[in-house]
């Protein structure tokens, strides 16, 4: 995450889910969140506990890494999109690493500036 916080005052309980496998990303960015006011969910540093909590957890959105420990992570998508749960790609792949049905969905490239996943969560609301 780059660049300092906006106005966090509509993300004050925004309950994230993270899904990135790089221990000291996730660290990063469960801060970052925090910091916004948000409720971390996870993060889930692999798929078994990515698609637990994407099934079970109370959450308003996630952030989705899209390789995680050498798999995708679309079968998290597909649960997030049958319960109408909106994410994010925060991925060093941009779009080109998507499938075709998630085109439409936000992608950030890593590194991310936190005023634009911040606009994103904002829609979450």
């Amino acid at each position: 995450m780059t660049s300092a916080p906006g106005d966090a005052r509509g993300l004050e309980g925004l309950r994230v889910l993270i899904v990135e496998d790089e221990p000291m990303i996730a660290s990063s960015l469960e801060d970052a969140l925090t910091d916004l006011g948000c409720v971390v969910i996870g993060p889930a540093l692999n798929m078994k506990d990515a698609i637990r909590l994407a099934r079970a957890a109370e959450i308003d959105g996630a952030s989705l890494d899209v390789n995680i420990a050498g798999e995708k992570v679309y079968p998290v998508a597909d649960i997030l999109s049958e319960r109408g749960i909106p994410y994010v790609f925060l991925t060093g792949y941009g779009r080109a690493g998507l499938r075709e049905s998630d085109l439409s969905r936000p992608v950030l490239q890593k590194p991310c500036s936190l005023e634009r996943f911040e606009a994103i969560l904002a829609r979450w609301r």
